[in-house]
């Protein structure tokens, strides 16, 4: 993948952002307003010399699109003059929260959908679309550990219906509603878990009131293999897997219900470490997300996983590109 393609996709996703583009079939419309604090300037970041005694601790869970989203934060916390360190491989969302409340981190990327089913065991079903009233929610709840959510991400990494654009084409789908009287022809693979989960096989049934020819469990690593080799016609992929931004072969369909739950990312923290590290703090968090639309997402996960670039990289180039840094 060349930069000029980088660049175009993120000068594609930039545009998209301003003009409240629909992208990737996810409400970008209502993530991308200023409302929910997500849509960022893109203006050069200014190192604030009050910042320097202040020592913040970026963390990550031990996948590339945390690891590139820690490597953004931290890069953009250390352009507003704080001294920065990162622990950016923690693991589970267990313990990176046991890292953050032992004080080991100062704060890290976290998904809204998994805050709430994992830590305070919100069902699925419960949580919303819409990723502003997710946000309202989780933030409801942390406030009682003496925790906090920065304002969610324009993206949202969650299950999507994916298919071969050829596919789509020849069934002409765009959205998750259009597949009625269709879908019983049709072959659906997912992860082993789909079928008990409402953001899967449970909401597309029951939600959109669909039957299909056939379910497959399948290992998360296949999901797109599949579709290459003709034995799904469906797959339930992420938003903002690797694959969707290294090229147009794959499609996913809108969840044009708002049946599935939000997967916004939001960066947790500890109320104490806002207060201590100041307003520049969450406003660097926000602005630098500012950009992450699931296009510009996908892109830079696909630079990693893809191309092997490494993540610290990836993520000053983006800082670079849309005009954080010099």
């Amino acid at each position: 993948m060349s930069l000029p393609k980088l660049k175009y996709l993120l000068i594609l996703g930039a545009l998209a952002l301003a003009l409240g583009l629909v992208a990737c079939g996810s409400d970008d419309s209502s993530d991308s307003s200023s409302s929910d604090g997500s849509g960022g300037s893109g203006e050069l970041i200014q190192s604030n010399p009050d910042n320097a005694g202040t020592t913040l601790t970026v963390g990550s869970k031990n996948f590339t699109e945390q690891i590139v989203l820690g490597e953004i934060y931290a890069q953009g916390l250390e352009a507003a003059g704080y001294t920065v360190k990162t622990d950016l491989n923690l693991g589970s969302e267990t313990i990176a929260l046991q890292a953050l409340k032992q004080g080991e981190i100062s704060g890290y990327p976290e998904y809204v959908s998994t805050a709430l089913t994992s830590f305070y065991d919100v069902p699925a079903e419960d949580i919303p679309a819409d990723s502003q009233d997710a946000y309202d929610q989780v933030q409801g709840l942390l406030d009682e550990d003496g925790l906090e959510a920065f304002p969610p991400t324009p993206f949202s990494s969650a299950n999507a219906v994916g298919l071969l654009t050829s596919k789509a084409e020849e069934l002409g789908v765009s959205t998750i509603s259009d597949l009625e009287g269709v879908s019983q022809d049709l072959k659906l693979y997912g992860s082993p878990e789909c079928r008990q989960r409402v953001d899967c096989l449970i909401g597309l049934e029951d939600n959109y009131g669909l039957e299909f020819q056939s379910f497959t469990p399948v290992d998360i690593g296949l999901r797109y293999e599949v579709l290459d080799k003709g034995q799904a016609d469906l797959s339930i992929v992420f938003t903002t897997d690797a694959q969707l931004g290294a090229s147009d072969k794959y499609t996913i369909l809108e969840d044009d219900k708002g049946v599935l739950p939000a997967g916004n990312v939001v960066f947790l923290t500890k109320k104490s470490t806002a207060e201590q590290a100041g307003a520049d703090y969450e406003s660097t968090i926000v602005d630098v997300q500012g950009n992450l639309t699931e296009k510009v997402m996908q892109e830079l996960d696909a630079r990693v996983d893809i191309d092997k670039e490494k993540p610290a990289d990836v993520a000053a180039e983006y800082l670079k590109e849309f005009g954080y840094t010099e």
